[in-house]
């Protein structure tokens, strides 16, 4: 019987899970998600290959978890950040704000690096039922607005921050610059454009 470092099997399991999820974002912070392979993986944390596959059926099985993993942080932090404000609208810029700043801040670099990522159908399924929770602080900011279609129009304002997070970078100015822009555009729309 192979020697476990937990009191039970099932511990074992969820502590060495949570250290090939953390190997494997060291790898993709490191060398770019084209590095993340199984075997990669497994060079990595020092385990065969085959071991994996008690974990991870394939590639795109582990950048799954590695979504899955992040992403409660994730909207746990964004949600914080949204529910500071009383005001409907100050919830909405503070979700795009919010937002932008954490792809900035180098604490969800996995994330965001495999947000990009083409998925399997299954895998994209996975990941799609846990992103949904990202919305709702800013759904119900719309609701309370009083606006049409909001669960739409939250998805057309992501489509803003989705839009806004290749233009950011190291520099903290532009970087403002890019998020004030973000948050202008969600509130306020192109003004001075007559229909």
């Amino acid at each position: 019987m192979p020697k476990i470092s937990a009191p039970t099997v099932a511990e074992h399991r969820a502590q060495r899970l949570r250290t090939l999820l953390e190997a494997a974002r060291v790898l993709v912070a490191e060398q770019g998600p084209d590095a993340l392979t199984l075997s990669a993986l497994a060079a990595q944390v020092g385990l065969s290959r085959p071991s994996l596959y008690e974990y991870f059926r394939s590639r795109d099985d582990l950048v799954a978890a590695m979504v899955e993993d992040e992403l409660p942080r994730w909207i746990a932090e964004l949600d914080a950040e949204v529910r500071r404000h009383s005001s409907p609208a100050d919830r909405i810029s503070a979700f795009v704000r919010a937002q932008l700043r954490m792809l900035t801040d180098g604490r969800h670099t996995a994330l965001v690096v495999l947000a990009g990522h083409a998925l399997g159908p299954a895998a994209q399924e996975r990941v799609m039922a846990e992103h949904s929770r990202l919305f709702a602080p800013l759904v119900e900011a719309l609701t309370d607005l009083g606006v049409d279609h909001p669960e739409l129009r939250a998805r057309l304002i992501q489509g803003v921050v989705t839009a806004a997070s290749p233009l950011l970078g190291a520099d903290e100015l532009a970087n403002r610059r890019v998020i004030d822009a973000a948050v202008t555009q969600v509130r306020h729309g192109i003004p001075d454009i007559r229909g």
